[in-house]
């Protein structure tokens, strides 16, 4: 098996891909299945997130270049700012993993969710598309405190 044990800061050749959903991509030790059918394990340092384009490198040189997954989201768009504020205020509140982009914001695919959104006046499209959601606050890693 092949063992993927840091990520590589540097441009380099690729030996395979490795193509994930947003939830495995938080995950920093787990078996994985190599989209060239290859196994392989990741032993990353902890709290690492793996991002679209990011290399992680076996210790004898072994490259593979990670994929974001096209995953069910919702992705909303505002008419107004204040619309697409209001929209990541109220969904943050419910603890939601929000990718915040200059003209919509995209979360993990629920109903619920989507009629509040509609409520505060947004329009809503389910698609499958690459989710890369904000880390948070507190940087890189994986947090949660206590409130």
């Amino acid at each position: 098996m092949i063992e993927l044990t840091h990520k590589t800061q540097t441009q380099t050749f690729e030996s395979a891909t490795l193509t994930l959903p947003w939830e495995k991509r938080i995950k920093s030790r787990q078996r994985v299945i190599l989209d060239n059918k290859d196994e392989a394990g990741l032993f990353l340092e902890r709290g690492q997130i793996l991002r679209n384009g990011d290399v992680v490198s076996s210790d004898d040189g072994f490259h593979v270049k990670i994929i974001a997954a096209h995953e069910q989201v919702s992705t909303a768009r505002a008419q107004t700012p204040r619309q697409l504020n209001l929209a990541c205020y109220h969904l943050g509140n419910r603890h939601v993993d929000l990718e915040i982009r200059d003209d919509f914001v995209r979360y993990p695919h629920d109903h619920v969710l989507d009629d509040m959104v509609t409520g505060l006046g947004l329009s809503i499209t389910v698609e499958q598309a690459p989710f890369e959601p904000e880390t948070g606050a507190y940087g890189n890693g994986h947090h949660h405190h206590p409130h």
